[in-house]
């Protein structure tokens, strides 16, 4: 009886998997198909597409502006040249510019919550979290990474960098796991506005606040907003501690050097959190009523 039961539960630990993925597998595929749908409906009218995509980056490329009109008058800041704080500012635009396109929409969860619209996603045969972060996907929030890209760009090549393979590898590892832990950012955000009900103002002090902080060195803060940006909510790790790295510069509280290498394991590891805060609200979740 004893054997039966093992071979039961060996039996069961697969069979878990497998629908672990095909949940995965069925979710990706809403989301593209979704996402499809909206970009259909975005070029049916080019001509906006194109004004608000270059709107989007006008308004976007004011922060560097803004730096930029800072350096008109200082040399450094925080210790930092202007191509330097080119480079943080381009990884982490471009990075959130990343988790923005593609799961900018959480931030509207709290109003469905509010208003009782999150009742008709749940009808449907569509994994809640494709449906929500599908929801508007808005192509023109590619102004916003072209900006950062441009920047990022500029940073690259007016710094003189000792480039190595590994530097070379850090950058488009810097952006796509920066990215993955603004998303991370994101649905963790969303699955908050579950308890609250209409928090975006607070989603966004952390995503679109967090990306303004790491726009400038991190010299220039104090020691415990470092701190927390590190080890409580790891923003850090978009783009300070990489970026870091690649400039050969002296990192902030005295870690080590391989914490640069670290990002996409933060990035697993804020997704499994993630996922498990988005899991906990939906099953809290009872509706507004009639």
């Amino acid at each position: 009886m004893a054997e039966v039961t093992e071979v039961s539960r060996a039996v069961e630990v697969p069979d878990a998997v497998f629908a672990e993925r095909s949940r995965l597998v069925e979710g990706v595929r809403a989301y593209g198909l979704i996402v499809a749908m909206w970009l259909r409906s975005t070029m049916a009218y080019r001509a906006s597409f194109a004004m608000t995509a270059f709107g989007n980056f006008a308004a976007t490329g004011f922060d560097f502006v803004a730096i930029l009109l800072m350096f008109a008058h200082v040399d450094e800041l925080g210790g930092y040249t202007l191509p330097e704080m080119a480079l943080l500012y381009g990884a982490s635009g471009t990075a959130f510019g990343l988790a923005d396109l593609m799961l900018g929409s959480m931030d509207r969860l709290g109003r469905r919550v509010r208003d009782g619209t999150l009742d008709t996603l749940l009808v449907r045969p569509v994994p809640v979290l494709a449906q929500v972060a599908a929801d508007r996907f808005a192509l023109r929030r590619l102004g916003r990474i072209t900006q950062g890209l441009l920047v990022l760009g500029y940073g690259l090549a007016a710094l003189d960098i000792a480039w190595t393979p590994l530097k070379v590898v850090m950058i488009p590892l810097m952006l796509l796991s920066g990215a993955a832990i603004f998303g991370a950012v994101f649905v963790g955000g969303a699955a908050f506005q579950f308890f609250a009900q209409d928090a975006a103002e607070v989603q966004n002090s952390f995503t679109y606040g967090g990306n303004t902080l790491l726009q400038y060195p991190p010299t220039v803060f104090a020691k415990d907003l470092v701190r927390g940006v590190t080890f409580v909510v790891p923003l850090a790790f978009v783009n300070w501690l990489p970026a870091l790295y690649v400039l050969g510069r002296e990192y902030p509280l005295g870690l080590p050097e391989w914490v640069a290498f670290l990002p996409p394991v933060v990035a697993g590891v804020c997704w499994g959190l993630a996922g498990t805060a988005w899991r906990a609200g939906l099953r809290s979740y009872r509706s507004t009523g009639n």
